[in-house]
């Protein structure tokens, strides 16, 4: 028998994130014919990961993360280590979305001359690195300046990075969004003068491909 996909997630409060989470099980379902696909959740919701971990039993967790913060380097291991053995966690799927990030961003509007990249914040230096990185490979796909602003627990924020694109000669600019879904950090954004606020990258193809790719190198072991 198969172990169990977990869909590692934050949690929400919001009836739209739910429905969302619930799309994302349900096309990673799709494409995974013979396995079975829970959520877990991480903070907020009443049963979060580590019982849902002792709940299913033998299983692969795959934490749905742009980046390593306090969730995926501290509640995800957490749950492995409640398991007794039955489960296993691959790394969490950020490093593999900035193509995504890049997708919505164009639909949004053309491309001006320089691209802001909103991103949540964390306080944990890795987490930063993370989305710092992911900024320079988004530059790259785009080319045009690329500069991170955080909304919280980090800087610059996102009005900084405007000013610093506009010291740079940049006076079109679109924003990306470093986030999976919709969230209140829209209220942040909605004052900064600017071309257009891309969508966060949601179910995009990319998500479902990278949580598939690492339910499968993680469950043959697992299986063995």
């Amino acid at each position: 028998m198969k172990p169990t996909l977990i869909i590692a997630l934050h949690g929400t409060r919001s009836h739209a994130g739910s429905v969302q989470a619930e799309a994302l099980r349900a096309e990673v379902a799709s494409v995974m014919p013979g396995v079975r696909v829970e959520l877990g959740w991480v903070d907020i919701h009443d049963e979060l990961l580590a019982e849902t971990v002792q709940r299913v039993g033998a299983c692969v967790v795959v934490p749905v993360f742009l980046a390593a913060g306090y969730h995926v380097s501290h509640d995800v291991p957490a749950a492995i280590r409640a398991s007794g053995g039955l489960a296993v966690a691959t790394d969490h799927v950020g490093g593999d979305l900035v193509s995504a990030i890049r997708d919505r961003l164009l639909a949004a509007a053309p491309l001006g001359d320089g691209v802001l990249l909103a991103a949540i914040g964390s306080k944990r230096p890795g987490a930063h690195a993370e989305v710092l990185a992911n900024a320079r490979r988004l530059e790259s796909l785009v080319g045009r300046p690329v500069v991170a602003g955080f909304i919280y627990a980090a800087s610059p924020t996102p009005a900084e990075a405007l000013a610093e694109l506009r010291r740079r000669g940049c006076s079109d600019v679109t924003v990306a969004v470093h986030a999976l879904v919709p969230g209140l950090y829209r209220s942040h954004l909605e004052h900064l003068d600017v071309r257009a606020v891309a969508e966060p990258i949601g179910n995009h193809p990319m998500l479902i491909d990278a949580v598939v790719r690492r339910y499968h190198a993680a469950a043959l072991p697992l299986a063995a």
